[in-house]
């Protein structure tokens, strides 16, 4: 039977459901899914031939929000989690969410607040004009990613505000609670970074700081950050704070771009530390791209590291890398990709147990786990990227 009532609640059943639809629709779902075969001429003594996930881009999926609060006001939150495609696994055994997990709010008069899992504004506003930005953190990122400039720095417990922009400025802090039970201090980060952007230059100049828990043997693990850790830095992870330093800038002429980046990273030993004295990493980079043609996207870049007189070394670590991307897209959303690096190691550094080694090369932080037995490596990879 179809009276008038029934009309009348089918269309009022209609309009919930529409209404639902509508405010599911400010969800957005999205991803990367990157696989390669890689070549790494040296891997612990030895030549290797593998597949590797994650190498243009991250491999992931992630579920981004906007709902409008009225009256300027927007809640926001953002899931992210990292895979691996080669195998399907997470990249974080155990950590559903271990790339990004936050929620905040938003105004365009008075900027935004989040709190969770986060990127730093030292990562968000210096790394995105530094080298791993353009030529990927695979084989681009500074060596062993010694400055934090890739993606190996994310903070837990964190609260982020960032001002609105005014006129190309951009700027943000952030502060990550140490949550240990002697104090959060403990254990604690704290971030800053500005960014100006006034076509076609652009400017970045950022700080973070990241303090260890109470840990003699390496970094606690319940510290609020984390950095990546490599044969280049493993004789310093058990540094009481670890201090970032970095400046970046970008030109762009048409379908050029030229850009120059610096940091400072400093190791600060402290009495449960396996060093005694501060450990300096200093690197300068150049990086450089061309759009070829709509398809063709080509990227190079140079870095230099090198460490101070430290901890009794006489002959300090340098550490010189030359980077290469050639991209070829089929579409807006799929690329094939060929990445090169080779990287030169000289002087010495402290392996891990603190004793005095000779330095190894690292390729970019696609190698942290497996770097040569001698001072070079050369990394090259091709492979597939698809993004939805």
């Amino acid at each position: 039977m179809n009276t008038p009532c029934m009309r009348a609640a089918a269309l009022a059943v209609s309009t919930l459901i529409g209404a639902n639809v509508c405010a599911q629709s400010n969800v957005t779902i999205y991803g990367v899914v990157d696989a390669a075969t890689a070549y790494a001429s040296n891997q612990g003594g030895k030549s290797t031939t593998y597949m590797r996930s994650g190498n243009l881009s991250a491999s992931k999926i992630g579920f981004q929000g906007v709902e409008d609060l009225g009256g300027d006001l927007k809640a926001l939150f953002l899931l992210e989690n990292g895979f691996e495609s080669d195998t399907g696994a997470m990249s974080s055994a155990g950590t559903l969410f271990n790339r990004q997990a936050y929620v905040g709010l938003q105004s365009s008069a008075y900027g935004s607040v989040t709190a969770g899992r986060q990127y730093t504004p030292y990562y968000l506003l210096v790394g995105s004009l530094a080298s791993s930005n353009v030529l990927t953190g695979a084989t681009g990122a500074h060596p062993g990613d010694i400055d934090g400039l890739d993606t190996t720095v994310r903070i837990s417990n964190s609260v982020t505000y960032s001002m609105p922009a005014w006129r190309g400025l951009q700027a943000s802090a952030q502060y990550g609670f140490g949550e240990a039970s002697d104090g959060n201090a403990v254990g604690s980060s704290f971030s800053a970074a500005v960014k100006y952007s006034t076509s076609p230059a652009e400017f970045a100049l950022g700080y973070l700081k990241l303090k260890n828990g109470q840990n003699g043997a390496g970094w606690n693990g319940k510290a609020s950050g984390s950095f990546g850790i490599s044969a280049i830095n493993q004789g310093y992870a058990s540094a009481e704070s670890v201090q970032f330093i970095a400046a970046s800038a970008r030109y762009t002429m048409g379908k050029w771009m030229v850009g120059a980046n610096a940091s400072n990273v400093q190791y600060q030993a402290g009495t449960r530390s396996a060093f005694r004295d501060t450990a300096i990493f200093n690197t300068a980079g150049l990086i450089s791209s061309y759009q070829l043609t709509p398809q063709w996207f080509l990227a190079a870049g140079y870095s230099d590291t090198f460490a101070s007189h430290a901890n009794g070394i006489a002959d300090r670590a340098r550490y010189r890398q030359l980077s290469f991307e050639q991209n070829y897209a089929l579409s807006k959303r799929t690329a094939i990709y060929l990445i090169e690096a080779r990287q030169l190691a000289r002087g010495q550094t402290l392996g891990q147990d603190g004793a005095i080694v000779n330095a190894v090369a690292s390729v970019g932080d696609s190698q942290n786990g497996t770097p040569s037995s001698n001072g070079g490596q050369t990394v090259v990879m091709v492979g597939l990227k698809h993004s939805f």
